[in-house]
């Protein structure tokens, strides 16, 4: 038999959990899937756990910028390379033998079978 909680119990063991499902169902002694369910049971709770999910992500923000602060050139490549793709997203190019062109035909069927 599935468990049953209120919003404001489930709103509660949400807060500092990382947006982790695993965290939840901990912290209300129930399965994970019990507490994925009463997660997604109310839009206070659907809001709490976004909000959650959105305080965990700027917390890995702030640490990747802490770094590049500190000088770690990886961090700053990677973060360069996912928000300023136009200028700095690694390109491949692909070409022939010996550089030659190459030609492409491409082929758009139908086939319901």
């Amino acid at each position: 038999m599935t468990r049953k909680f209120k919003a404001p119990q489930v709103q509660e063991a949400i807060k500092g959990s990382g947006g982790i499902t695993s965290t939840v169902a901990k912290r209300l002694d129930c399965h994970w899937v019990t507490a994925n369910k009463h997660i997604n049971k109310w839009e206070s709770t659907r809001q709490a756990w976004k909000d959650e999910q959105e305080t965990a992500l700027d917390m890995c923000e702030q640490v990747i910028l802490k770094s590049i602060q500190e000088g770690d050139t990886q961090n700053a490549k990677w973060m360069l390379s996912r928000l300023r793709k136009d200028k700095f997203a690694p390109r491949q190019e692909v070409t022939g033998a010996d550089g030659e062109r190459m030609s492409f035909v491409v082929r758009v069927t139908n086939d319901t079978n």
